[in-house]
């Protein structure tokens, strides 16, 4: 008979997108910060418009189901 399998880590099941936004979230402030236009600019404006884009996705665009 098999020992049964320890489950597989949930952490980044959980945590995987937050990490990726905040991330990406840092990369477009130190491209905002330290670029003098031209591709800087255009990554600031792109990985700091994605996570702005999601939070407003999940906190405003949704409808949140009728209570009982």
């Amino acid at each position: 008979m098999k020992p049964q399998e320890q489950p597989a880590s949930h952490f980044w099941r959980v945590w995987g997108w937050p990490v990726a936004l905040g991330l990406m979230m840092a990369v477009g402030l130190v491209s905002a910060l330290f670029s003098d236009g031209g591709l800087g600019d255009m990554l600031a404006w792109v990985t700091l418009g994605i996570p702005t884009f999601v939070c407003f996705w999940y906190g405003w665009g949704r409808r949140r189901p009728a209570e009982r």
